[in-house]
């Protein structure tokens, strides 16, 4: 079974984790610079069968698009392009960044460590998973 790649898109970074290959697990796998993205991609899914991407998608607390929205509008819509065969899914990304930073607290890990954006950006990137997987199994 193929896997699904969750991205959360930054315009410095970007957060990816990815299912295990029956799709159960949500697991993070790395932090890729913006600028490096489409290279990584491109590599990935010639190594790996991805059945689909899930794109976390910034919204305000009033369920509006947040302002960074259009950044990941464009990034989706360049993704459809390059991977025309691969569905794409959008999953709300409210919150990620500040449970991501809770589940390295719980999890034990140093308060110098926390600081590290990368870290949160891909741990963030399987909390969008994870949500998904939740959502989808309904």
């Amino acid at each position: 079974m193929a896997r699904i790649l969750a991205i959360d898109y930054g315009k410095k970074r970007v957060g990816l984790a990815v299912t295990d290959p029956l799709q159960l697990i949500a697991n993070a796998l790395t932090t890729v610079p913006t600028t490096e993205i489409w290279t990584f991609l491109e590599q990935y899914v010639a190594c790996e069968s991805i059945a689909r991407f899930v794109i976390g998608y910034p919204r305000n607390l009033d369920n509006k698009p947040a302002e960074a929205a259009r950044y990941v509008t464009a990034f989706v819509k360049q993704l459809q392009k390059k991977f025309p065969q691969i569905p794409v899914s959008m999953e709300d990304e409210r919150f990620t960044s500040k449970m991501a930073f809770q589940t390295m607290i719980d999890g034990g890990v140093k308060k110098m460590d926390r600081r590290n954006k990368a870290m949160v950006d891909k741990i963030s990137a399987a909390i969008i998973l994870q949500s998904y997987l939740e959502r989808s199994k309904h």
